[in-house]
């Protein structure tokens, strides 16, 4: 399919209530970042959007614990997430919130074209009340048992571990969360969403979007099929964006509402920022929402109805790239537990390229869960990263540093084996930017450590040390080196652009012109240095020790 010109990304937001953990980082915001990067090597006007998410009753209960506003406890994630974010080379084009200004308009605009549509309606509601704490009690500030598969300690809007969403009274053995006592019942108005008046449109529209992953569009059918329940968008608490109708004061909207509406009013607000008409550069643009498998239901039904509600007011996304969740050493991910890195943490003890080629290698375009092994994190660096790549890399530079003073040399005539091994540096933007187009990152580095096995296999075949072709062999390989720093520039960005510097290229090359042997006779280079280093075994063990410890 023939990309459009101008490409929105956006990744799912992260609740601004914690750090960023690995297990963010390997399903939505570093295979974004590489899809961005890949896009913009290609020519393409790229918006890699995020924000974090900053309402809803996880964040006022931990504001609440630690005594602070729950503006003011926002206000800090957002800024420390962004930092991580950028350490890690995860490069937005805009980071926002879901509480500001821009977003809160958008949402309201929503709520009151959908209620003109006839598409919200409100009803008197019975819901658990706590008479310790005197409060109606929100979702997330009640806890139980997973009425489907039975999982204790979940919110009461849905389940962590199968992933099925429900009201809060099919909780079973119901708790509220600040107190553990059992709740009553009360009755308040609150508003509904009419989701199941939309699901002919939605099965329409998941059958017709051939670009949608065929294993999500099946589960997400079953539930269609199921029969969908129309949602209850209010809360009754004082921290989100409140309902703009007097009769409604005192209550907001439900998170969900409002945080994929900021995919929108983020970017419209980047696009205004650079001159661009807003809601027009949205439409004709071609539309990518990064998540993660744990919020398949909000993106494949609320955000398409939504936006329906609004007859395409606002373009629906062509694809919704969904995958699986992180797991470490074959544990779920678990804070409590110490089974847990965060992303500071990581990339404070080893290079944030590591694990973004790291991640980008092990973790398939599908939703099945993903190891995260430190062994197997030493294997794949130290063989492939250092021992392939890295090692031709630097072996070619070295040698044009110390037998051509650091010039390229000029090639002599081309022998059958030179032909074939340029043949192969013009195949390899192709076949990876296949695999890249497809968000199949796996495959792409597969394919790019391929053809560094074939660089160095036909370095050691001309052994330009002892040959009288060395000429031609550093020649050829001195632009197999700048092809290799092009394409895997999505995957390590830092040792990328070091390669750069040390091939004394100073414009950046286009991906289609990856292949087109930029270096030319004669042209001077920097002096080598190693790209990337071994992780020892001290480190490593170090790290396996800490399993399980941390609190």
């Amino acid at each position: 399919m023939e990309k459009k010109n101008s490409i929105i990304i956006t990744s799912a937001l992260p609740y601004a209530n914690g750090e960023i953990h690995l297990g963010h980082i390997v399903s939505t915001y570093l295979p974004a970042d590489i899809f961005a990067r890949f896009w913009r090597a290609k020519g393409k006007k790229v918006a890699f959007i995020c924000a974090t998410d900053d309402y809803g009753t996880p964040i006022l209960l931990r504001s609440e614990k630690e005594g602070i506003k729950p503006s003011d406890y926002v206000e800090y994630w957002n800024k420390r997430d962004h930092k991580d974010f950028e350490d890690a080379d995860i490069k937005f084009d805009y980071f926002d919130k879901t509480s500001s200004k821009e977003n809160t308009e958008l949402t309201q605009y929503f709520f009151k074209k959908l209620l003109e549509n006839g598409l919200i309606y409100k009803n008197d509601i019975t819901q658990f009340y706590c008479e310790t704490d005197k409060k109606f009690l929100p979702d997330r500030y009640v806890i139980g048992e997973c009425p489907y598969c039975k999982e204790d300690e979940q919110y009461s809007d849905g389940c962590e571990k199968c992933g099925r969403v429900f009201t809060h009274f099919e909780v079973l053995r119901p708790r509220c969360i600040t107190c553990k006592t059992k709740p009553v019942v009360k009755t308040s108005i609150h508003y509904f969403f009419r989701l199941s008046e939309l699901s002919d449109n939605l099965k329409k529209w998941l059958l017709d979007n051939k670009n949608l992953q065929t294993n999500v569009k099946n589960y997400v059918m079953n539930w269609i099929d199921d029969g969908l329940k129309d949602w209850d968008i209010t809360r009754d608490i004082t921290w989100g964006v409140p309902i703009p109708l007097e009769e409604a004061k005192g209550q907001v909207l439900y998170g969900w509402f409002d945080n994929h509406l900021c995919y929108i009013s983020s970017t419209l607000k980047y696009f205004e920022k650079n001159g661009l008409q807003s809601k027009k550069t949205w439409n004709e643009s071609e539309i990518y929402h990064y998540i993660g498998k744990d919020i398949v239901y909000h993106h494949f039904l609320f955000l398409p109805a939504m936006r329906m509600g609004l007859n395409n007011e606002y373009k629906l996304p062509e694809f919704i790239p969904t995958r699986g969740h992180l797991i470490l050493q074959g544990q779920k991910f678990s804070k409590s537990r110490g089974i847990y890195i965060g992303l500071r943490e990581f990339i404070d003890e080893f290079p944030s390229d590591c694990l973004r080629y790291y991640l980008a290698r092990i973790t398939p375009y599908d939703q099945s869960d993903v190891n995260f092994d430190w062994d197997d994190f030493q294997v794949k660096i130290n063989n492939e990263l250092v021992a392939s790549i890295g090692n031709f890399i630097h072996r070619t530079l070295t040698f044009i540093n110390s037998k051509f003073e650091k010039k390229i040399p000029s090639p002599d005539e081309m022998s059958n084996i030179d032909r074939k091994f340029i043949e192969e540096i013009k195949k390899i933007p192709i076949v990876t930017g296949k695999f890249l187009e497809n968000n199949q990152t796996d495959r792409a580095i597969r394919e790019i450590l391929s053809f560094s096995d074939k660089c160095n296999k036909y370095f050691q075949e001309k052994s330009p040390w002892s040959s009288d072709n060395g000429n031609t062999t550093l020649y050829i390989c001195a632009n197999a080196v700048l092809t290799l720093g092009i394409i895997i520039s999505p995957f390590t960005p830092k040792a990328s652009n070091h390669l750069f510097e040390q091939l004394n290229v100073k414009k950046k090359i286009k991906w289609n012109g990856a292949a087109d042997m930029k270096l030319e006779s004669g042209h001077e280079i920097n002096q080598a240095k190693i790209l990337f280093e071994k992780i020892e075994n001290e480190k490593i063990e170090t790290k396996k020790s800490e399993l399980g410890k941390k609190t």
